[in-house]
């Protein structure tokens, strides 16, 4: 634990200090207003692809549903990911990867004139670090974002942000002594998300997500699980209003390795 203290206070230092007020044109409420929450459920698929000794290919796709007035859940399309990134693997519990997004995000106001769909670009790189505690595995996940988005009416410029992520993460078997084939798992999660730019005057946390998830190990190659998360964090328009979001989070994850046998290391701990 004490190695990893020094990419936290760095993470923490990179995030501006910028005093709670609110944004252009809008009035603080006197006290802090929680939206009304929202539902929405996520399918996404994890890939994890060898390509050479320490060299990997992470490949993210994500479809986003949320809620409408008469359908929770599964209402509508909200967003599409495709994300991705080459992977640098420093050691077993250590690795790297740097890539880009690119995110379709879906107009889900049914009484809106404007475009239905408009594209949001990323670039993005993360650092994560895993430790074996017991039978379970605890993943600390740093990442960081710089995303280019744009609003739904015509014409709108592209919005320049950051996005300083950290996570916490655990693995417990449940079934068995270690995380290893046919095992049952619970995975905790808590992450941070920061955000910084031009256009963010107060409104610094863009979301706190609380996840627990349940897994099964198929095979060293493939892993599927299912979770509830509860999130909630500051509306960019007005730093004292704040959404809230219950999401059930579908997973697949895989990693094949299109290596030769010869070149192939034992399993590494890449588990998003």
């Amino acid at each position: 634990m004490k190695g990893l203290f020094p990419y936290i206070i760095i993470l923490l230092l990179m995030v501006p200090l910028t005093p709670t007020m609110a944004q252009e044109g809008e009035v603080l409420p006197a006290e802090s207003e929680f939206k009304d929450p929202k539902t929405r459920i996520w399918f996404n698929t994890y890939g994890k692809i060898r390509i050479s000794k320490r060299l990997f290919w992470d490949a993210q796709t994500h479809l986003r549903l949320e809620e409408t007035e008469a359908t929770p859940f599964f209402g509508q399309v909200g967003q599409m990911y495709n994300r991705h990134a080459i992977g640098y693997i420093y050691n077993k519990r250590i690795n790297f990867s740097l890539g880009g997004v690119l995110r379709i995000n879906f107009n889900t106001d049914e009484d809106s004139m404007d475009r239905n769909v408009v594209p949001e670009f990323r670039i993005w790189h993360q650092y994560q670090f895993a430790q074996p505690v017991y039978s379970a595995m605890i993943y600390h996940r740093i990442r960081i974002e710089h995303r280019w988005t744009q609003g739904f009416e015509e014409n709108s410029e592209y919005i320049f942000r950051n996005r300083w992520r950290y996570m916490f993460r655990a693995k417990i078997p449940l079934n068995s002594h270690k995380l290893e084939p046919k095992t049952l798992y619970v995975s905790p999660e808590s992450e941070l998300i920061m955000q910084s730019g031009k256009a963010v005057v107060g409104s610094v946390m863009e979301d706190l997500r609380l996840t627990t998830t349940l897994g099964y190990i198929v095979n060293p190659r493939l892993t599927f699980a299912a979770g509830a998360m509860y999130s909630h964090g500051q509306t960019l328009a007005n730093p004292g209003e704040f959404k809230q979001n219950w999401t059930i989070r579908l997973h697949c994850y895989f990693s094949p390795d299109i290596r030769k046998v010869k070149n192939k290391l034992p399993a590494i701990h890449l588990d998003d």
